[in-house]
């Protein structure tokens, strides 16, 4: 994790490794539908913990096309409890941009810590994401 740049994940506890992660990295997370219905404020941690930690949390992405709860009658508990054992689905398209959008963000933060041992800067290596909406 220590040289994890960007971390591209869904919610869950592995998100707490962030700690290891360098300041100024970026987190992006995704859920899985039902979850912004049912988790309540818990689903805010780790956008918490990236802030104080010194990270940039880069927004999250919410599945909208996932199952729905089979038994709703049941509960909330019920309900929260289905929807987080459901794979995160994503759209292409969006999940494309969003992540072109985090790489020209930390390229753009970072661009003056690339130096040589000299103190000379490195030329700037371009971004795949530069091309991403050239398709």
């Amino acid at each position: 994790m220590s040289t994890t740049d960007i971390l591209a994940t869904v919610h869950g506890a592995q998100l707490a490794d962030m700690i290891f992660m360098e300041k100024e990295s970026s987190v992006m997370e995704m859920f899985p539908k039902g979850w912004l219905e049912f988790a309540g404020n818990g689903q805010n941690v780790f956008q918490w913990l990236a802030s104080w930690s010194g990270m940039k949390h880069e927004g999250t992405w919410h599945d909208n096309e996932g199952p729905a709860c089979p038994n709703p009658e049941k509960g909330i508990l019920h309900c929260f409890n289905f929807h987080k054992d459901v794979q995160v689905g994503h759209n292409e398209t969006n999940l494309a941009g969003w992540t072109a959008d985090v790489l020209k963000k930390f390229q753009n933060r970072t661009r003056h810590l690339a130096t040589d041992s000299s103190g000379k800067d490195f030329v700037p290596l371009k971004c795949p994401c530069d091309h991403v909406n050239d398709v």
